[in-house]
């Protein structure tokens, strides 16, 4: 009994890594993609860091949040990218509980820590087309610190619990996780052991930091919808809503894969695999990938930098 008592302890059996069922034959050529997909991510979000780093006119309340946003997408691609590889390359799909619960732990930080910036960014709008004459004022280096420096306690936080509360359980059968990473609704669904707490939990973290920053998105967008509507020329009215259509493509490239991944997670249990497989990778690298690509396209000031960094002297 006391063998069979450590054999079932969660120490003692590694995760099982999926990449596409049938057709692991083919992960080579699959892991291609995935290569292409972390490099664009990788190049394009340090490149934004470098840049904004190295010019200092963009040491801007909007340049200093996207340099934030960029590095939490960099985050997400650095955490995930081994054991995708270790999978696609190597066919290495074991995972010990303490790597993947480091894993979930540093994926989720970083989802959370996105969903915040995105969140300031959206302040950071407000402010500049409520009060344009105050706006460096109100949003000065120091708060801007403090609101990063808030963002991650607050993700460190409210996601700590959750190894802790996956160490408490049991898992009897053969671990095999949805994704080559792992994810917390993808673990406690593997617990022979009653899990309630831990999903419990999971739901009120999304509720209260997901939910709560994209309804203050939508609040504030409200707001300045209603305050661009009373300028008086059509050609102001778009012009102040130009500059926040890259935050709003940024918004939407996280919330709804992050929204779609939830559903599957907890409603789509005759989902065919393929799909949640699908949408976890969607999640995961559609962010990172193109929000370095649509604020080069939409914003002059990165763009303009961003030829002249690569430009000859």
């Amino acid at each position: 009994m006391t063998i069979m008592a450590s054999f079932n302890n969660s120490h003692f059996r590694p995760f099982l890594l999926t990449g596409f069922p049938g057709l692991e034959a083919f992960h080579p050529q699959i892991s291609i993609v995935f290569c292409f997909l972390y490099l664009i991510a990788i190049l394009g979000n340090g490149t934004i860091l470098v840049v904004i780093w190295e010019e200092e006119t963009l040491h801007q309340p909007m340049f200093l949040f996207l340099s934030m946003l960029a590095a939490s997408d960099l985050g997400i691609c650095i955490t995930t990218l081994p054991t995708l590889f270790k999978l696609f390359w190597f066919n290495a799909r074991e995972i010990n509980i303490d790597a993947c619960l480091v894993q979930m732990f540093f994926i989720h930080v970083f989802s959370l820590m996105e969903s915040g910036i995105l969140l300031s960014m959206a302040f950071d709008r407000y402010v500049a087309i409520s009060n344009p004459l105050r706006y460096t004022a109100i949003l000065t280096n120091s708060v801007i610190m403090k609101i990063g420096l808030g963002l991650l306690v607050r993700a460190v936080s409210v996601i700590f619990p959750g190894p802790w509360l996956i160490k408490q359980m049991k898992f009897c059968k053969t671990n095999v996780l949805s994704h080559s990473y792992c994810l917390h609704p993808d673990i406690i669904q593997l617990s022979c052991s009653d899990h309630r707490i831990s999903s419990i939990t999971g739901l009120i973290i999304i509720i209260s930091t997901f939910g709560t920053d994209s309804l203050l998105i939508l609040l504030s967008y409200l707001k300045i919808l209603i305050i661009v509507l009373s300028i008086a020329s059509q050609k102001e009215q778009l012009k102040a809503l130009n500059t926040c259509v890259s935050h709003i493509c940024a918004v939407l490239l996280v919330y709804i894969p992050m929204l779609g991944v939830s559903i599957i997670h907890r409603f789509g249990k005759y989902v065919p695999p393929v799909i949640h497989i699908i949408m976890g990778y969607v999640y995961l690298l559609i962010p990172p990938v193109l929000n370095p690509i649509v604020y080069c396209t939409k914003n002059h000031e990165i763009r303009t930098h961003i030829i002249r960094l690569f430009q000859p002297k």
